[in-house]
């Protein structure tokens, strides 16, 4: 959890339950409330000019939503919506930063978490690049277990179908699907039941 609920509740966030497909924010919109997710998941993505979707992330429980864009005056690149049934909770931008004004900690805590999105966007953005669909992969499904705690083998189950692994990396699903099997018999990932762990 990123910020303590109840420390959220105190400073006015409410909580907000959406149904799936529910768009919470769209591209070019601008930045007004500081979401946290309570339960369920939030599909970040983005249209490209052949209408074709490209998956940025997948965040879970715990985890905030483009909370990076409350420190600056620029529009949302991308879109949210809830990928299920999901519950947030929302707090004005206003009400965020006097929480984080008056919590030192809370405000290093954020400070850390965006490094490290920084970081590993850094490290996706480089792995998509390749050529070699395995690097694209490996790259993708580590970047949705970079949010666990557990980074031990095999204990993240990856919430994400080969459609969208396909639509995260800008590879056919046919080639996700081969190459996924391939991955398996190296030892990088596991299938269970058609869920795959890393």
């Amino acid at each position: 959890m990123l910020i303590d609920e109840q420390l959220l509740l105190s400073y006015g966030a409410e909580l907000e339950d959406l149904r799936p497909s529910y768009v919470i924010f769209e591209e070019n919109s601008v930045p007004k409330y500081y979401y946290q997710i309570v339960k369920g998941r939030i599909k970040l993505n983005h249209y490209n000019e052949d209408g074709k979707e490209l998956i940025l992330a997948i965040l879970n429980k715990g985890l905030s939503v483009c909370e990076l864009l409350l420190f600056i005056d620029e529009t949302y690149p991308v879109n949210a919506i809830a990928f299920e049934e999901t519950t947030v909770l929302k707090l004005p931008k206003n009400d965020f930063v006097r929480l984080l004004d008056e919590n030192q900690q809370i405000s290093r805590d954020i400070n850390k978490f965006l490094s490290e999105r920084l970081y590993y966007k850094y490290i996706m953005l480089e792995n998509n690049t390749s050529l070699r669909p395995e690097v694209r992969i490996k790259g993708a499904l580590g970047y949705q277990k970079s949010f666990s705690n557990d980074q031990s083998k095999y204990s993240f189950e990856v919430p994400l179908t080969r459609q969208q692994i396909a639509s995260i990396t800008a590879l056919r699903v046919e080639t996700v699907i081969r190459t996924i099997k391939k991955l398996e018999k190296a030892g990088f990932l596991k299938i269970i039941n058609r869920k795959i762990y890393i």
